[in-house]
């Protein structure tokens, strides 16, 4: 979870009040981020399945494109449906290279007058700057450093933030609203990365920490940070950009046919729809699956899957303790001979092939709210 670098890290509005709250800071994505709270990870992940969790994910980059081909120039770079997304909903969408591989995974949103997005932390200057380079002429993009991203998650994330901000209750999964909180305006999408029902709320950055603190008063919310955040979205199998998915994986090899619509499988029109297309209808050679490790021993980033020969034939991406299953997953790429449910390997640590399984995901039931 750490990204070590000679540059200076920058902060998020919640910085100090992070700091204040006894975090362990680190250096991630160029940012000075909170990976555990002294009551441990273990704590704040069953929290945030159980009651309401408060993250910090103000390292994300925000946007907008702005201009009547705003919707166009986005669908020719992703192959997601942009043009069918209707008034006050959200999307996710990927951004493909020329060989079909993953630059990015984003977020878009149709607020009628613009497109907004919302991109990772460690690409969002690459992610801004591919936009502007295929824009067409009229458009613009938008960046908003100048605003902070809250993410309120849990089953009792709704209860909690219509109390503060009555009608959220009204929205269903990928709803987004523009709303306000004692005169500041806030962009909210029922969403989020966890797994469970909630929100994520864009906020004016002086904003920030005054609305962090009057949900952190809330008796049903803590905060939580990078640690839980990334056990929670492994347990319900979400991919991290740069470990699960990246420019040497296609969506198909990743599991990630279902954001890609019929219509845009037939005709193209995005970067490597050529390679995409054929590899939907003639299949892949290697794919994501989750694995269940027999035992206690967590298999972690990087390590070797073996077949029961011993030969290798993929490696996991990402792997450690689930706090809900209280027992080791992961989650890697392997040969298709053996991606099937049920197929046995062996999971290399410490120089041992300890016995596995390939299970479907995810591995904990999702609870997002579709009414």
């Amino acid at each position: 979870m750490t990204d070590p670098s000679d540059k200076p890290l920058r902060k998020t509005p919640l910085h100090a009040l992070h700091v204040e709250l006894g975090a362990k800071m680190v250096p991630f994505a160029g940012y000075d981020m909170p990976v555990q709270y002294k009551s441990g990870i273990l704590t704040e992940h069953l929290h945030t399945r159980s009651q309401a969790g408060l993250f910090d994910v103000s390292h994300m980059g925000q946007g907008r494109l702005v201009g009547a081909g705003a919707v166009d120039a986005l669908e020719a770079l992703v192959p997601a449906d942009v043009k069918g997304l209707e008034p006050n909903r959200q999307r996710y969408a990927l951004f493909t290279n020329e060989q079909g591989g993953i630059l990015d995974d984003l977020m878009f949103a149709n607020f009628g007058g613009h497109v907004g997005v919302v991109v990772n932390a460690a690409c969002k200057e690459a992610d801004f700057a591919h936009l502007r380079s295929h824009l067409a002429k009229g458009v613009t993009v938008e960046e908003f450093p100048d605003k902070g991203l809250l993410a309120l998650q849990g089953p009792k994330a709704v209860t909690v933030l219509d109390r503060i901000v009555p009608g959220v209750a009204l929205m269903k999964f990928m709803d987004t609203r523009q709303m306000e909180w004692l005169g500041v305006k806030l962009g909210i999408s029922r969403s989020g990365y966890t797994g469970e029902d909630g929100y994520e709320i864009s906020v004016p950055a002086a904003k920030a920490e005054a609305l962090a603190r009057v949900l952190l008063a809330e008796p049903e919310v803590a905060p939580i940070c990078l640690g839980a955040r990334d056990s929670l979205r492994l347990e319900s199998g979400l991919c991290l950009y740069g470990h699960d998915i990246d420019t040497t994986t296609t969506p198909i090899e990743a599991g990630l046919l279902w954001s890609i619509p019929k219509h845009r499988r037939n005709v193209g029109g995005f970067p490597g729809d050529q390679i995409i297309v054929r590899q939907i209808a003639s299949g892949v050679e290697r794919k994501r699956v989750g694995i269940l490790p027999d035992g206690k021993a967590p298999a972690r980033e990087g390590s070797e899957i073996v077949d029961e020969a011993g030969t290798k034939i993929g490696i996991v991406t990402s792997g450690g303790f689930s706090p809900s299953l209280n027992r080791p997953i992961a989650m890697g790429y392997v040969a298709k001979s053996h991606s099937t449910v049920g197929s046995k390997i062996g999971l290399m640590v410490r120089g041992k092939a300890l016995p596995a399984a390939v299970v479907a995901m995810p591995f904990v039931k999702q609870n997002y709210f579709r009414g």
